[in-house]
């Protein structure tokens, strides 16, 4: 086997609103950490789990454009450098992802098996999940489309299922021929399958080679590997990132590779992986998936329980407690409490597609907003006025800027701050403050080594935050928004 030659394609899309509130699409559920264990995000841990293979490369992550900062800051933390981020200027599904993430692997003609994975799972058993890989590669090498299925447990209602043609053996890693996919089932169809020996769960987890992949696609849904093949073409490249061409790709259609692939190929293989594998995709996931106490809680943050059993409590800012329930799932976060009966888990997503309906604020995007230089919380608001704390990483700094309907006073309550205004350029430490009238050039800095922390008191007539003319900037950024 020569080094190097499984190439990891990471999928980052995705706006996991069933974990609604914490997961939003501002910053959706594959970059939180969902464990009071560990402070790794989904993501990291999907990266770090690959670091006991011994012949394996740097990833390929495929992300929105809206998260590219949070995706490479992430990535750089664990000290990963990956080949490459494909910056999607919207999501059109697995089949897209698989094939753009194929044709990057093949510029430099070279043919790697892609390791295809999702970046909101846990895998409780590395040395499991690293066989049942291991096995799959020799198909692999033989053309074949491998996918991993894992026995199920329970009759889960929020997994697609994969029937085999002959029955699965509990305890042994070989390739199975793939009858069907099966969508996700109601809950009379999934306690049958469960009890027939021929289904399991579609992990989502694939290996094949670049070639094979990419020819079977251009078989089964030419015209989704025409567009990909043109929108990468054009290599729009900023920083550490590449973008695929935003009008080309929009003429995509969405499609997930089970459905146009997998479902239509000849080449399936379908291998099973015991290695206590979990979708974090839902709030009774997440609770399965937890460290509980002796009644069957889990809970993070201030949370104090009496006579609770079977319950997830997690507060990120206020005292929350519990008394005489069962089976419930409490989430609270600055903005929004989510209280459910742990079986309604799948319908949270019901409620944020409303959200988009009705345009509330709090249905996509969180208090504390994420950028290059660190990030920014909105407080407290009204309409002309507004307060914001501001976080400024060491040795990054915000772009130069105007704005045409408020003005902002800036007080540093921890740190150095640079500040620019007009002409002048000048230096507050903690407790000290300045004034930028409207429409004057201004950009905030952080010069030290440490975090630097203001407090912005933002006045006037309108404040979007579409409301920033930018004259310079490190990061690219091209729109007002980003």
């Amino acid at each position: 086997m020569h080094k190097k030659d499984i190439l990891p394609v990471i999928l980052c899309g995705g706006r996991g609103s069933r974990l609604w509130p914490l997961s939003r699409s501002s910053y959706p559920k594959q970059f939180i950490s969902f464990s009071s264990q560990s402070s790794f995000s989904l993501l990291q841990k999907t990266i770090k789990r690959l670091s006991n293979f011994d012949n394996i490369d740097n990833p390929i992550l495929i992300c929105n454009e809206e998260h590219r900062f949070i995706t490479a800051e992430q990535v750089k933390s664990i000290g990963v450098k990956p080949k490459s981020i494909l910056l999607e200027p919207f999501g059109k599904g697995t089949t897209a992802a698989i094939a753009l993430a194929a044709l990057k692997a093949i510029e430099n003609n070279t043919n790697p098996k892609l390791l295809i994975l999702s970046s909101d799972h846990e895998i409780g058993n590395l040395k499991n999940f690293k066989e049942s890989i291991k096995e799959g590669l020799s198909f692999a090498d033989d053309g074949r489309l491998v996918t991993f299925g894992i026995m199920p447990t329970y009759a889960e209602t929020g997994f697609g299922y994969i029937k085999t043609n002959e029955k699965l053996e509990a305890g042994i890693i070989k390739g199975y021929e793939i009858k069907k996919f099966v969508e996700k089932p109601n809950y009379e169809k999934a306690k049958e399958f469960v009890r027939d020996k021929h289904y399991v769960w579609n992990s989502g987890i694939f290996l094949f080679k670049a070639t094979k992949i990419l020819e079977e696609i251009k078989n089964h849904a030419p015209n989704t590997y025409e567009i990909c093949a043109k929108s990468i073409n054009v290599k729009n490249l900023d920083l550490d990132f590449q973008r695929i061409d935003r009008k080309i790709f929009s003429n995509c259609k969405e499609s997930s590779i089970d459905i146009s692939i997998m479902e239509k190929t000849k080449l399936g293989t379908m291998i099973p992986m015991d290695a206590n594998w979990r979708d974090i995709g839902s709030w009774d996931q997440v609770w399965e998936n937890s460290t509980k106490d002796k009644n069957g809680n889990s809970k993070r943050g201030n949370v104090i329980l009496k006579e609770v059993k079977n319950s997830l409590f997690i507060s990120e800012n206020r005292l929350v407690v519990g008394l005489g329930v069962e089976e419930l799932i409490l989430i609270e976060t600055s903005d929004a409490i989510l209280v459910l009966n742990k079986r309604f888990s799948q319908k949270v997503k019901n409620i944020v597609e409303q959200f988009d309906k009705t345009k509330n604020l709090e249905g996509f995007e969180h208090k504390k907003i994420y950028r290059p230089w660190g990030n920014y919380e909105s407080l407290v608001e009204d309409e002309k006025w507004k307060v914001k704390k501001i976080i400024v990483k060491p040795n990054q700094s915000l772009s130069l800027q105007s704005h045409k309907h408020r003005s902002e006073h800036w007080i540093v309550v921890r740190g150095i701050a640079k500040v620019e205004i007009s002409e002048n350029i000048f230096y507050l430490n903690e407790n000290e403050s300045a004034y930028i009238p409207k429409k004057a050039l201004h950009r905030l800095s952080n010069p030290g080594n440490e975090i630097l922390i203001i407090i912005e008191v933002q006045t006037g007539s309108y404040l979007g935050e579409d409301d920033i003319k930018r004259i310079e900037d490190y990061y690219g950024r091209v729109t007002n928004k980003d």
